[in-house]
């Protein structure tokens, strides 16, 4: 039952000012308290509902909606991810291979969320530890990918893989991404990985701009356990994740990558597939 309905959006005040406060009439009008975040707020007049921080949200809401493009979804998946609370994402952006649900949509969503017939997506995340000297100094999860890439994108760099301690090969490569099914549609897609349907338990291995054309993208199953040890000389080496998390490494850094415990669990609409998304945002069949 949906008691308590947590509002996140990405701030342009013409949208949040015209979408946001019928939405809240609506979902008090169907019994629920509406909260949202500080930037949220800031883009609209006076409403009855609870101001929080970002972050404290998916600790005190049955349901986030999330308004805004795959960009703002990633952000809050990371929050939410760890209070297992679902979320469903309206498309404000532009492409949105992940918030699929349109503006006209919302409130016919909303009315199959309220009645239990909608659809819960569940979405595997990895995680991604940096180990320095033996030891893990930093843990991050993330439902797209992690990037290993340099400042200098224009020089090339070593990386080792591994593979459930198996060694793979060494990439002389612009940079490496490691991705979900999820992250599938996002820059690995870019950097010719494969399209993995999202319920498929696998992680995609893109090289990026690999030296030698043989090294193509590897799928490899999400229950083993990724390493990857790089040499980039003197340049400095990042690692990102989601695109919106980036970490300068130091030179002897370890990176591991494994499926996360937690999980992403979105709200999909009960009559459309994710054949139906793919054909429409890459216009599949079109001329």
């Amino acid at each position: 039952m949906i008691k308590t309905v947590g509002i996140i959006s990405r701030p342009r005040r013409e949208d949040i000012e015209r979408v946001v406060p019928p939405l809240v009439a609506w979902l008090k009008a169907h019994g629920a308290e509406v909260t949202c975040d500080s930037e949220t707020s800031d883009c609209f007049g006076p409403l009855a509902v609870q101001v929080r921080k970002r972050e404290d949200l998916p600790g005190c809401t049955d349901l986030l909606i999330v308004l805004g493009g795959d960009g703002t979804l990633l952000s809050a998946a990371r929050l939410a991810a760890y209070r297992n609370v679902p979320i469903l994402a309206v498309n404000l952006g532009g492409l949105g291979f992940l918030t699929t649900v349109s503006q006209d949509e919302i409130y016919s969503i909303l009315e199959e969320i309220f009645s239990g017939k909608h659809r819960i997506s569940e979405r595997v995340m990895l995680e991604a530890e940096i180990l320095r000297g033996g030891a893990v100094v930093r843990r991050q999860i993330a439902l797209n990918d992690a990037v290993l890439n340099k400042a200098a994108l224009a020089r090339i760099m070593d990386l080792e893989l591994r593979v459930d301690g198996d060694y793979v090969t060494t990439y002389k490569a612009d940079g490496l991404i490691l991705s979900t099914p999820t992250g599938s549609t996002a820059y690995s897609l870019a950097a010719g990985g494969p399209i993995v349907y999202p319920i498929v338990e696998a992680f995609v291995v893109t090289p990026i701009c690999p030296h030698t054309l043989t090294n193509r993208p590897l799928v490899i199953p999400d229950s083993a356990t990724i390493d990857v040890d790089f040499k980039a000389g003197d340049d400095a080496v990042f690692l990102t994740l989601d695109g919106q998390i980036g970490i300068e490494l130091k030179s002897g850094d370890h990176i591991r990558v494994r499926k996360a415990a937690e999980k992403l669990h979105l709200v999909r609409p009960a009559k459309k597939t994710y054949f139906q998304i793919l054909r429409n945002k890459l216009k599949w069949g079109e001329r």
